[in-house]
This record gives structure tokens, sequence and C-alpha cells, in this order.
């Protein structure tokens, strides 16, 4: 166990005629100490079941990844079958794994260091085994610094003939598990079957229960019936009866006659609402009339704009307001632009229009808004992306907008007259109709 060292001493000279003395030998037969043994030194029969069971799978995974396995890391036979092929050499994987192992299982490894002979690692390993405490004591076992190779034979076999045992026990197990299965399965439909059968009782019960209840509270209420009709035969029986009939009669004959005069608060209560029906009735027919009024009129004043249209549309009126102001009309319906227009002439002005985002791109909205003195949009006809537009340009370029609902030709005249009479606010709250 203690391998010698034997150190070669330099030549020394002696004399001035350079004569050499003899070697002199010296052999250093102090004991190295003994370290356990690395992952890669272990014989490769040890490494498959140090990475199957040592090592945990996400621990081989996150080493897979870190360094650069050529396995899937979806397959875990490819990765412990190359984790097992890297630690056969001293590399930088053998070597993390080995610090690892160790950090792991640190208790263990200080378990076995306090046993000092091969037969004392054996003897742990075996009583370590038979709790089922198996990864830890596997590892302390093999890389311990006393165990012989006839050890590590005797544990691997230990191992491999458990794991055929494991897969025997597990197989044997499913096997059991499925019939187990089935048998619930079998024993859940008897079970089902017996509480239908249970609850079809059960319901059967209840009604019958629910029958005999009725039952008794019919008895119980012919048997109050039965003694206040005794009751009463027995005060009609007395000489006190009929002076209580007599005074029933009365108050029967004084709600009877205070009935008839509610009767008759009734009726006239509802001729009231008759006649308010009625002049409701009037005032919508009066009010449907003047809409048709409105509707003829507005027609005509239509009518009246559609033929001087023509003639207005070569020459421009300048009569009022200076023929320069230009007002920008956003929204609107589109078949009433050229009345818009003609309705504008009228009063002197020049009217742009935008469709408020229809088929006019709103990028020219900045552009007519700024070559324009004022800003007039009908809020029921209109875009809200073009509304919020308009708005802001307006505040930006301190230009008079008027923000107005309808888009009839009366309510553009009345847009148009407040615009005229500067009567226009750059901050208005009316929203367009969504």
């Amino acid at each position: 166990m203690f391998a010698p060292v034997i150190q070669r001493q330099p030549k020394i000279n002696t004399s001035s005629s350079e004569t050499q003395s003899a070697e002199n030998i010296k052999i250093d037969l102090s004991p190295r100490p003994i370290k356990r043994t690395k992952l890669w030194d272990l014989d490769k029969i040890h490494h498959c079941p140090v990475i199957g069971l040592c090592l945990p799978a996400a621990d081989l995974e996150r080493f897979a990844k870190r360094f650069d396995f050529k396995a899937a890391i979806s397959d875990a036979h490819d990765l412990h079958v190359e984790a097992v092929c890297r630690i056969t050499s001293r590399n930088p994987v053998s070597e993390t794994i080995h610090k690892h192992l160790d950090r792991l299982y640190a208790n263990q490894i200080r378990q076995f260091d306090a046993v000092k002979t091969d037969d004392e690692v054996l003897t742990l390993w075996e009583t370590r085994f038979a709790s089922g405490r198996v990864a830890g004591a596997l590892w302390a076992a093999l890389t311990h610094k006393r165990i012989s190779s006839a050890s590590r034979k005797q544990i691997h076999d230990r191992i491999h003939m458990h794991m055929h045992e494991a897969v025997a026990g597990l197989s044997a197990a499913q096997s059991r598990l499925s019939e187990n299965g089935q048998q619930l399965k079998e024993l859940a439909g008897q079970l089902e079957q017996a509480r239908e059968k249970h609850a079809q009782t059960e319901l059967r019960l209840r009604q019958r229960l629910e029958q005999a209840t009725n039952e008794i509270r019919q008895l119980q209420q012919f048997q109050r019936e039965n003694e206040a009709l005794r009751q009463q035969l027995k005060k009609l029986e007395s000489s006190q009866a009929m002076l209580k009939m007599s005074q029933c009669l009365m108050r029967v004959t004084t709600e009877n006659e205070q009935l008839r005069i509610r009767l008759a608060q009734v009726s006239e209560l509802k001729q009231s609402l008759k006649n308010a029906c009625h002049s409701l009735t009037e005032l919508y027919r009066e009010r449907d009339t003047l809409h048709a009024e409105r509707n003829a009129l507005e027609n005509l004043l239509l009518a009246l704009n559609s033929s001087e249209t023509i003639e207005q549309e070569t020459a421009e009126t300048t009569t009022g307001v200076n023929s320069h102001d230009c007002i920008l009309c956003v929204g609107g319906r589109s078949a009433l632009v050229p009345h818009y227009r003609a309705l504008a002439r009228q009063l002197g002005l020049k009217l742009s229009h935008h469709d408020g985002g229809q088929e006019d791109a709103l990028s020219r909205l900045p552009e007519m808004v700024y070559g324009a003195t004022a800003v007039i949009c009908p809020t029921d006809c209109v875009s809200h992306a073009a509304y919020y537009q308009i708005k802001r340009l307006c505040r930006l370029g301190r230009k008079p907008c008027l923000l107005f609902k309808g888009t009839g030709i009366s309510s553009f005249a009345t847009a148009l007259t407040k615009i005229t009479t500067g009567k226009a606010s750059i901050n208005c709250s009316i929203h367009p109709a969504t």
C-alpha cells in the first residue's frame, strides 16, 4: 500500500582535480495517504449504475445542456448512454459530476469514511441497501479508499440482480394493478346499480311518506274545521248570536256604501284619464303636423336652392361677409353638399367640404383646417377619428369651431348663422353619434 520514493543526489566536487564521488542513493519509505477513487478511475461496469442511480435525472439534464450533449434532452436513455461514455476518462464532464456527487452525498461519504476495512465497508453497504437507501451508499462505497475490487464487483452484482428483481416486481405489480383495476370497475358498476336501486327505493318511500303526511294534515284540518263549526253552533244557539249577526249586517252595509262612493270616484278618475289620453293624442297629432310642415318647408328650401345652384357655381356672391372668408364643413350628408355650398354663398361665405373620413383621407384635414377661417361639423354624421382631430387642430390653430347636431339644411343654416355672428367655441362638448 506504500510506494517507496527513490531520490538521486547530485554529484559533488571534492578536490581541485575534479574527482567525482560515488552517487548516494536515498530511499524514502514514508507512507503516502490513500485517497478516494475518482469517478473516471472506476471500472466501466460501475459507471452505468452510478449515473443511473446516484445522479438525479434533473441534474443529468442540466449537465447535458451545460456541456452540449449530442443526445436530445427528451431522450433519457441517450442522455444516460452519452453520460456513461463521457465519464470513462478525466475531463470537465467527469470532474463536474464527481464534485456534484460528493456534495450531494456528503453525509453518506462521512459515514463510510468512518470505517477502515474492506469488510466494514461491505457490511455498511449491506445495511444501507437493506434499508432502501441505495444512491448515496452506492457512491460512497464504490469510491471508498479501502474497498477492494472484489467488493466493488459484489456490490455491482447485487445492484444488477436487484434491478432485475425490481423490473420483475414492477411487471407483477402492474399485472396485479390491472387486475385490481378491472375488479374495481366491476365493483364500481355493482355499486352504481346498488345506488340506483337504493335511490329508487328511497324515492318510493319518500313519496309514500309525503302522501301520509298530506293525509295527516288534511285530517288535522278537518278536525279543526269540525271544532270551529261546533263552536259556531253553540254561539248560534245562545241568545247573543242574533245581536252579533245584526251588528255584523250593519257593518257590512256601511262598508258597502263606502265602496259605492269609491266606485263613483274611480269612474270619475277613469273619465279624467280618458280625457287626458284624448288630449295627449291631439298633442301627438299636432306634433306630427308640425313635423310635416317642417319637412315641407325644408324640401321647399332645397328646391329653391337647387334652381340657383348651377348659376351660383360659376360666380361667387360677395354680399354680407367678405368673399375671402372660408368655412370648412367636416362631415354631413354628401348628397346635401351642393345645397350646403349654395346656402353658404347666399350668406357670402366660401365653403370647403371634407366627408369626415368616408372617402376623403384624414391626412388632408390639417391643411384644410389651417386654410379655413372657421370650422363647422355636424356630429351626427362624422367619424370619431375626424371629430377628435378637428377639435385638436382647431385648438392648436385657434380656429373657431362649431359642433352641432343635425345634418339637415335647417341645422346647417343655423350653424352658419352662429358662425357669422361669432357664436362658436373651440372647446365643444358635443360628441359624435355612435
